[in-house]
């Protein structure tokens, strides 16, 4: 009788690199089976404000943001918000001109601007306070204009 020996089966060694497509194959797959749920819930979710698209008509707020001296104040943080609302729907900051702009939705609306001054000072030290916030009254798709006067 023919008596059987065990093979020594050798296999091949594996690189390192090899050893970490597995895991990263897995993760893979995990993602892709749960992404679909994870733009679901996004989408479902409701958004605090109304993101306009650039297709859709808009009116713009634009002003200018004046100093005491009756320059224009760059750096300045300016809020807007629709009314009836009490906290600001939005926050900029006047640029080099001292000027600001926001896309609002076109339609009736009334908006407050105003300005977050805190920490604002003048060359010379003074506080700077807000003369008075700006109403602004929007019919259509339409620019309105308006200055923040600040003073000492």
């Amino acid at each position: 009788m023919k008596s059987w020996k065990a093979k020594t089966v050798r296999t091949p060694r594996v690189s390192r690199a090899s050893r970490l497509v597995r895991p990263v194959l897995l993760l893979l797959l995990v993602f892709l089976v749960l992404a679909p749920g994870l733009r679901l819930a996004k989408a479902n979710a409701i958004p605090a404000t109304k993101k306009l698209k650039p297709t859709d008509p808009y009116a713009l707020i634009f002003g200018t943001v004046w100093g005491p001296d009756n320059r224009p104040v760059y750096g300045i943080k300016v809020t807007i918000r629709q009314l009836p609302k009490k906290k600001p729907e939005w926050e900029l900051y006047s640029d080099h001109a001292g000027e600001f702009a926001q896309r609002v939705a076109a339609g009736k609306a009334d908006y407050v601007v105003g300005a977050n001054l805190k920490g604002v000072k003048t060359a010379d030290g003074h506080p700077l306070h807000l003369a008075e916030e700006v109403n602004v009254h929007i019919d259509y798709d339409e620019r309105v204009d308006i200055g923040l006067h600040l003073a000492q």
